[in-house]
């Protein structure tokens, strides 16, 4: 897909790119600058309520707050070389 720039530096996002990122006027939106000189863009005002399960995959069970909590202890004792309790 492509886009044109105007001479104010503005941009009209393809339609299919607004209708999947569900971007409606007035939308805020983030780019990054990657080291490769790609340019990374996201929707910048997703609430929790919005990105909840998207990282659920097919047949994964919920996973407890307590068994969340385990598994960040164990990463920051493993990156720390302590144990954590």
């Amino acid at each position: 897909m492509l886009a044109t720039m105007t001479t104010k530096g503005q941009i009209t996002l393809p339609k299919a790119i607004r209708d999947k990122l569900g971007l409606k006027a007035g939308a805020k939106i983030d780019f990054e600058l990657l080291p490769d000189g790609t340019v990374k863009l996201r929707p910048a005002n997703l609430t929790a309520l919005s990105i909840m399960g998207i990282l659920k995959r097919p047949r994964q069970r919920p996973v407890s707050i307590e068994e969340m909590d385990k598994g960040i202890a164990e990463f920051l004792a493993q990156k720390h070389g302590r144990k954590r309790t």
